[in-house]
């Protein structure tokens, strides 16, 4: 389903970019805060002091001089992922998934030399993946073990999690899959598919990618309409805890399932997209804004999500 007359955007709720920049992002995120989500590390280290689960940090690399010891910072390790600490859009992640006889291999199985490594912690450190070029410092994380219930729903990534998180109800959720045009990683613009799922528990509704339906995943057949997200309930009350831990009121929260650890939250977003809308064939308006008639209440997260599961529950596949 593609959006496009004004009139059947407005009777649908669906919530365009300016009113989203001005009446949510602009309201109710203070441009001081931006900092916490934009800085991958800094939102590590807050999700650390409030106990949310984030993947294990191997390594920061800070300085030029401090790439020449790359080696010896990933001695032992069997896979692991080089991130910038301001990258967006899944720009500048690099992905190990085996490491054997001393070479490393990305999830398609071609290979990455040292030197290519070191020359990308390099390209990091000189901003080429940061927001607004700014310098910046390359993070080191464990590599996120792929839950098997995921098993051909994805195609040389593991899958993520986006959760719409307002004023601390979690309003919409999407499960966003790799595939090998979108080269193994989540992102939707790129050609990952787009999976929206019903927020009291976690089932598929719609799939979509290049915001057109899709029923089967356009490289393993699978059917995506089947897919069910364990670890649901945790998922959710993961997501509400960061409205008091960023102090955001409108973010996007991304998570993934570990295999061994459950639920671990990647990164946040104070600015999330609006694709989340198609791959729910729903608009965010009036779930954001029966939030906001509630005025300035005050919730705990298990209220926030057992009012969300009430009110936004229970949409049939499409």
């Amino acid at each position: 389903m593609i959006f496009c007359d004004p009139r059947r955007l407005r009777s649908r709720g669906i919530m365009g970019m300016n009113q989203r920049n001005i009446s949510y992002i602009g309201r109710y995120n203070p441009r001081s805060l931006y900092k916490q989500v934009d800085d991958k590390l800094i939102t590590k280290q807050l999700a650390l002091k409030a106990e949310i689960a984030t993947p294990d940090l191997i390594s920061v690399i800070s300085e030029q001089h401090e790439i020449s010891d790359l080696a010896q910072r990933l001695a032992g390790q069997t896979g692991f992922c080089i991130k910038p600490a301001q990258g967006s859009g899944g720009k500048g992640i690099l992905v190990i998934t085996k490491v054997e006889d001393g070479k490393f291999f990305k999830p398609s199985g071609g290979e990455v030399s040292l030197s290519d490594m070191e020359r990308h912690c390099s390209n990091i450190l000189a901003g080429l993946f940061s927001l607004g070029g700014k310098n910046d410092v390359a993070v080191i994380e464990a590599l996120i073990r792929f839950d098997p219930v995921f098993e051909g729903i994805s195609y040389e990534g593991v899958p993520d999690i986006r959760l719409i998180v307002f004023k601390g109800f979690p309003v919409m959720g999407m499960l966003r899959c790799s595939t090998h045009a979108s080269d193994g990683k989540a992102n939707l613009h790129q050609g990952a598919v787009g999976i929206g799922v019903d927020i009291a528990n976690g089932q598929a509704i719609r799939a979509v990618q290049y915001d057109e339906p899709v029923q089967l995943h356009p490289d393993t057949s699978k059917d995506l309409h089947a897919v069910q997200v364990p670890h649901w309930d945790r998922l959710l009350e993961l997501a509400s805890g960061c409205y008091e831990m960023s102090g955001l009121g409108y973010l996007g929260t991304d998570m993934v399932l570990d295999s061994e650890r459950g639920p671990l939250l990647l990164e946040l977003n104070a600015r999330p997209g609006l694709a989340i809308q198609i791959a729910n064939d729903q608009g965010l308006l009036p779930r954001l804004r029966k939030i906001e008639a509630l005025g300035d209440q005050t919730f705990s997260v298990e209220e926030r999500i057992a009012k969300a599961k009430e009110w936004f529950g229970g949409q049939a596949p499409n």
